[in-house]
């Protein structure tokens, strides 16, 4: 990223937050915008058609997203033990973050960031509205760090625009995002899980998280992160599906034994925070795999294990298009789902009724994620 902005550095711009440790690049280019352009004109009909669905789609996230944020606020509110479902995703490993291995992170957030900002590109110059400028973006924290995209649009010939036009080009960008993570799911059932199948098997379930609350077994007895999980009770754990079924026989308040790859625990399991007569341990799991030793023995270690990160690349690409798209959609601020209300509003109440009520709306709700935020970082 740095030798790709010394190269263009005659034509970056730079915004300043907290320079020179924290800041913006932007690499301004007209190429996008032709690409938008061509693919707008050349598929239009089509796109005309999908804007009907994309709005759908929208306003269904909307509600899904919506109500997913009241229902589980007010389970941290009146629950103590229950768990936020909402978080900020990174590539770090600490208390609040949702971890992503770097990666995964930065290629997943560059493909997220130009699929959602050129779609909102495409459906506005089918529209008639000049996109004022399009590029690269690179978050920098004292070096480039980030990459992502941006589509600047024309924003008062946007707002003169009929509604369904414009709820069109605000649903683009997440609707493109859950519909890439739908046809990423598809190559996966169609072409990863043969794959991975011929190449890996399963041999226990790893534990990716514990969460730390002492009233919880796990944490009370001393269980970690990416301990191997490979009996309970002396039955043998190869697969997460043995796992939740030898739980799903068990009450709180029943003893077990788990014996992992590193130590064996005794502990007595507690009611689940979201269902009181299930048994909880407080932490998550994950399958865990191995390369097939006759796979190794026949290709090699280079070639399974590089076809396995794709396949782990494809994962990470399903859950942040997905997430991200549907969060993009919230009833609040400038997020796409927060801009889709507004117009609705407008259509129904006064200007100045309207956007009295879309402020407020968009108060509660971004009080809630910063609920749920502060939730997952004390948990």
């Amino acid at each position: 990223m740095v030798l790709f902005l010394l190269i263009k550095r005659k034509k970056i711009t730079i915004q300043k937050i907290f320079f020179p440790f924290i800041y913006v690049i932007m690499y301004k280019t007209k190429s996008g915008v032709r690409f938008m352009e061509n693919f707008a004109k050349k598929f239009s009909k089509q796109i005309k058609y999908i804007s009907y669905l994309s709005i759908v789609i929208g306003f269904l996230g909307m509600f899904l997203i919506s109500f997913a944020l009241l229902q589980n606020t007010y389970r941290l509110i009146t629950k103590s033990k229950a768990v936020a479902s909402f978080g900020i995703v990174l590539p770090v490993e600490a208390r609040g973050v949702f971890y992503v291995p770097f990666f995964y992170w930065i290629i997943s957030i560059f493909i997220v960031a130009v699929v959602h900002e050129f779609s909102h590109g495409i459906f506005a110059k089918k529209y008639g509205i000049k996109i004022k400028s399009s590029g690269l973006a690179f978050l920098s924290i004292i070096i480039p760090i980030v990459p992502a995209a941006f589509v600047e649009p024309e924003e008062e010939k946007l707002r003169k625009k009929e509604a369904i036009k414009q709820l069109s080009v605000f649903s683009a960008g997440p609707f493109s995002n859950i519909l890439l993570a739908f046809i990423v799911i598809g190559v996966t059932i169609l072409l990863s899980i043969p794959i991975s199948n011929k190449i890996i098997e399963a041999d226990g379930v790893l534990i990716t998280g514990v969460i730390n609350n002492v009233s919880y077994p796990a944490k009370k007895v001393g269980i970690t992160e990416n301990e191997l999980i490979q009996k309970i009770d002396n039955i043998a754990v190869n697969y997460l599906e043995n796992f939740s079924s030898i739980l799903e026989n068990k009450r709180p308040g029943d003893k077990i034994t788990i014996e992992t790859n590193k130590s064996s625990y005794n502990l007595i399991l507690t009611e689940n925070p979201n269902n009181k007569s299930k048994p909880y341990l407080g932490i998550y799991v994950q399958q865990h795999t191995k390369i097939k030793k006759e796979f190794i023995s026949k290709y090699g270690k280079i070639i399974p294990s590089t076809i396995l990160w794709f396949m782990g690349l494809l994962y990470w690409l399903y859950v942040l298009n997905f997430g991200i798209g549907l969060v993009n959609l919230a009833p609040m601020g400038p997020l796409d789902g927060g801009r889709m209300l507004l117009v609705i509003l407008e259509k129904i109440f006064t200007k100045e009724k309207a956007r009295r009520y879309w402020k407020n709306i968009g108060i509660l709700f971004l009080s809630l994620f910063l609920i749920n935020i502060m939730f997952s970082f004390l948990g």
